[in-house]
């Protein structure tokens, strides 16, 4: 088993910036790629941006050139550093790990961190 537990989030006013933190404990060998998604209440949670073991970053259109995901394999630690936050990005921000237990894929989440963006 992966445990997450995300910080850093909060309330910022619109062109502001936070950074989220995900640390993973327990079985953290078997972890690949990590990433955040987000949710609004009464929406479907959506991919912001994820990570692969190499480092290779992807993200959700409506954050590039704005969020940068990034991870610290020696700490089982990913980021996400947000600048020019929008209103439209408040939701409730969750850490995402994907691993590989003897061939069977498991999908671990944290259980998420509020960011209030304020116009």
């Amino acid at each position: 088993q992966v445990q997450l537990v995300e910080s850093g989030g909060g309330l910022v006013q619109a062109g502001g910036s936070l950074r989220l933190s995900c640390a993973a404990s327990g079985s953290t060998f078997s972890i690949g790629t990590m990433g955040w998604y987000r949710q609004v209440a009464g929406k479907q949670r959506e991919l912001v941006a994820f990570i692969s073991s190499d480092g290779s970053p992807n993200y959700a259109d409506s954050v590039k050139g704005r969020f940068t995901i990034s991870r610290d394999n020696s700490k089982n630690a990913v980021f996400l550093q947000m600048n020019s936050l929008k209103p439209e990005d408040t939701a409730v921000y969750y850490c995402n790990a994907l691993g590989v237990v003897m061939g069977i894929v498991r999908n671990y989440w944290g259980q998420g961190t509020q960011v209030t963006v304020s116009s």
